[in-house]
């Protein structure tokens, strides 16, 4: 595929850039002892993307064949040329960068493609039917399993010229109970990027599952918390959310040059000294991060992007137009969802940086708080203010965690926590590797991080 991209390009004179994309995408979700849904979509084509009259022009084509390749980068030539005129700022050129050469393939491709379709289908049944038998409360649980497949090659004439493949399996389990009346619930996923131990290396199906009903039957008899501004140890789950949410959406660049609160502020205290943030396509510490990509879609191999160092907001997150206009390196964040998405700026694998506390001392010293535990939903915009649900929420009372709460929801300003983070912990974990991030196209991301002790505006009674 890259000699056939390599030849179409062979006569271009100006920049162009050709992503060819091949995506499968496999589901099953099971419920009251049966299969509810199926499906299986597969994707294959070219995206092309020119740099002309100082500005972009974008076509895409399904045909893999030299002549409508060809064709389409003369449709989006011809698209920037008649765009030319509306755009204000002009791009002059595109800075150098650390090109992707040759293949890249990932692991756990041959482990996913040795897995027949039944096994995985049986898997999903079986782990639903045995769910339910947990408790007499449990009124449906639901359980499913997913993959994307991908293979993806990237071919500029200034340079890029690679090819890489991954596959990204995920798992849920989600729970409904009742008693009294009363009905709660719980959730447990998984998402990473590689084969199938990977999925399960932390957790079996079994001890998911296991997990969100729990879940479900223990908030039953959970109480609501009291409100107001609270000391809390954040769960790696709920870290992740911050810095993906509240925090990384801030510093994508594109953002940045919208007004976003991260604007103007490289150099300035952002976080507390224990608080260093980093965005990479590694998976850092341990294989398996949900976002990990070995060559983004420029063509670049991306970086370990430290964001916040030791408090100090040190970088944004670019592509190689906005490297160009900050004078600076592109970070390797340009991705897009198929071949015919323009590729955006998206974070990867967004974390903080361990601690030298361990979990327990936290807890041992935090006289009045909440453990908070389970991303499940909330918001966040441009100017770093939040509201997460919390799942699971404990109280701590003299260094010793007690009773579950519910109904739990957590809200602020994203820098404020973190310049309220008075312990970090030496634990690390990727936690938010399932699902998808939305900006206008979805994209496979993760995040994670320590337990931090900081402090939130709680919502409760």
């Amino acid at each position: 595929m890259r000699d056939l991209l390599k030849e179409c390009l062979s006569e271009e004179s100006g920049f162009v850039e050709l992503r060819y994309h091949h995506k499968e995408s496999r589901s099953f979700f099971a419920e009251r002892g049966r299969v509810e849904s199926t499906a299986l979509r597969k994707r294959t084509g070219v995206g092309v993307r020119v740099l002309e009259s100082g500005t972009w022009g974008f076509a895409s084509t399904s045909e893999i064949s030299k002549a409508s390749i060809q064709n389409a980068i003369q449709i989006a030539k011809k698209a920037a040329r008649l765009s030319s005129a509306l755009r204000k700022e002009k791009i002059p050129n595109l800075p150098k960068a650390n090109f992707a050469i040759g293949d890249f393939i990932g692991k756990g491709i041959e482990d996913f493609r040795g897995r027949s379709v039944e096994e995985k289908l049986k898997m999903v049944l079986d782990i639903q039917n045995e769910a339910v038998k947990q408790s007499t409360k449990l009124q449906s649980v639901g359980c499913g399993y997913s993959e994307i497949y991908e293979e993806k090659a990237i071919v500029t004439t200034d340079g890029a010229d690679s090819f890489f493949s991954l596959v990204r399996p995920e798992f849920r389990v989600s729970a409904v109970a009742k008693d009294d009346g009363k009905l709660e619930s719980g959730s447990h996923s998984i998402g990473v990027t590689g084969g199938w131990d990977c999925l399960f290396r932390s957790q079996s199906a079994t001890e998911i599952s296991e997990e969100a009903c729990k879940t479900a039957v223990d908030l039953l008899t959970s109480e609501l918390p009291d409100g107001g501004l609270s000391t809390v140890i954040l769960s790696p789950s709920i870290v992740g959310l911050l810095v993906h949410e509240a925090i990384g959406h801030t510093v994508e660049a594109d953002f940045v040059l919208s007004g976003s609160v991260a604007q103007g502020k490289i150099g300035h205290r952002v976080g507390s000294d224990l608080v260093t943030l980093c965005d990479s396509g590694n998976s850092e510490f341990y294989e398996g991060a949900g976002g990990t990509i070995p060559v983004d879609d420029e063509g670049i191999i991306p970086t370990n992007t430290v964001i916040i160092k030791n408090g100090i907001l040190t970088s944004y997150l670019h592509n190689r137009e906005t490297a160009e206009r900050f004078g600076v390196a592109p970070t390797g964040s340009a991705r897009a969802w198929e071949y015919g998405d323009v590729p955006l700026i998206r974070m990867r694998n967004t974390f903080l940086l361990p601690g030298n506390s361990s979990l327990e001392e936290m807890i041992a010293s935090t006289k009045d708080g909440y453990y908070l535990d389970g991303a499940k939903n909330g918001q966040a915009d441009a100017t770093g203010e939040f509201m997460f649900a919390v799942q699971k929420a404990y109280r701590i009372q003299n260094g010793k965690v007690t009773h579950l709460l519910k109904g739990v929801t957590v809200s602020g300003l994203a820098f404020d926590v973190l310049q309220n983070v008075d312990m970090v912990s030496k634990e690390f974990k990727w936690d938010l590797g399932s699902g998808h991030c939305g900006k206008g196209q979805p994209a496979k991301v993760d995040a994670g991080g320590p337990y931090v002790r900081t402090k939130v505006l709680l919502g409760g009674k």
